[in-house]
């Protein structure tokens, strides 16, 4: 949350921050003294082969930002002016800024209520002639249901991406997130479950676009080529200093993983029946969440109630944040077609909790019992 009048800056829960060890200082310092600290390195192919592996696929392509990412997919993909992309109606903006970035059009869709991802049936009914791909986003750390998205996409010959970036460690029937779409983004910002400050990864078992992507990445040079660049491309590319934390954090994933299960299955009981808090629908059987943030949702009075709760939880030190607004509430998404009660309900009610991986139980107790009593107070 932006620092606002009245409201403390120095939060003794804050919402997040990353989790270093001495492993990230000894890779960043062994690539500082290598002096490959720009777009080249011995850490960034270690990265891009280990995390390929680790999201059990093929390739791995390593980027500046996940919004890059995310752009240098769709771009890859051949997506242009004229295409149509499919996309929810509640995520962050990057998602759908990407798709404006080739020139295409988003076209916004409800969300499930139950999993807060793509509704599939919307997704078909949204199907057009210029339709080119399907967009789906793991919101929170839900995996969208992508057995379903396959089947639609396989029907109508659409591309399905992934939008990842708060989904890592995810999985559906066992199969991990990275493994469940044509192709699949990530984003390694600063609040994200691994991080290098900034930094994103495009995954995909697909060879023709992994040398696609490097190519955009890399200012559309040819790689046979040097200097002789036969198409428009991008500065995409991430750093070996980047990379040298991110193999760290690859290194250390379960643990930091286990550490943020822990805290999110502490809410959950810690709150569990409070007065004035609805609770989040269970995961799908065979679906396991990634736990990217904590998630609450206010029972009733819509905005009004929930931002009360944020400015008191401030007050007592306990930093939280609004659900996205939906896109087409955004100026540039304005006069989108369609109604998106689900995606409005959810961004009035919903906020975010601290989920920094140093939290003790008893902070998530503690938190927790300040959010009760804030939500009681608001009955």
């Amino acid at each position: 949350m932006s620092p606002r009048r009245g409201v403390p800056t120095d939060y003794r829960f804050p919402l997040a921050e990353p989790a270093l060890s001495d492993l990230e200082e000894k890779y960043v310092l062994d690539a500082v003294r290598s002096g490959w600290v720009s777009s080249r390195g011995a850490y960034l192919d270690r990265f891009e082969h280990e995390f390929a592996a680790w999201c059990r696929t093929r390739y791995a392509v390593a980027t500046a930002n996940g919004t890059v990412a995310l752009h240098l997919a769709l771009a890859a993909a051949g997506i242009g002016p004229g295409d149509e992309v499919i996309v929810p109606a509640l995520t962050y903006v990057a998602t759908a800024n990407a798709v404006v970035y080739c020139g295409a059009r988003p076209v916004f869709v409800d969300v499930c209520p139950r999993t807060w991802c793509l509704d599939p049936g919307q997704v078909r009914a949204a199907v057009t002639n210029r339709t080119r791909a399907v967009l789906a986003v793991d919101l929170y750390g839900q995996p969208a249901d992508y057995p379903a998205l396959r089947r639609l996409c396989h029907e109508h010959g659409l591309l399905l991406v992934a939008d990842a970036a708060e989904s890592l460690g995810a999985s559906v029937a066992g199969a991990p997130v990275g493994a469940l779409a044509d192709l699949t983004t990530f984003s390694f910002f600063g609040n994200k479950i691994l991080t290098c400050g900034e930094g994103g990864a495009v995954v995909t078992t697909d060879p023709l676009l992994v040398e696609r992507m490097r190519m955009l990445r890399n200012q559309g040079m040819d790689p046979q080529r040097r200097y002789y660049h036969p198409l428009i491309g991008f500065n995409y590319r991430l750093t070996n200093v980047a990379a040298a934390m991110l193999c760290a954090q690859l290194e250390r994933a379960e643990d930091l993983l286990a550490r943020r299960r822990r805290i999110i299955r502490g809410y959950t009981r810690a709150l569990a029946g409070a007065a004035g808090l609805a609770e989040r629908p269970p995961p799908d059987p065979g679906t396991r969440r990634a736990p990217w943030m904590a998630c609450a949702l206010v029972a009733g009075g819509g905005r009004a109630v929930r931002d009360t709760l944020l400015r008191r939880l401030a007050h007592l030190g306990v930093e939280t944040r609004p659900f996205f607004v939906p896109l087409p509430e955004l100026p540039p998404y304005r006069g989108s077609a369609g109604r998106f009660p689900v995606s409005t309900d959810l961004a009035a009610r919903g906020f975010n909790l601290p989920t920094l991986p140093r939290l003790t139980d008893g902070d998530v107790t503690e938190i927790a019992a300040r959010v009760r009593a804030v939500a009681a107070g608001l009955l």
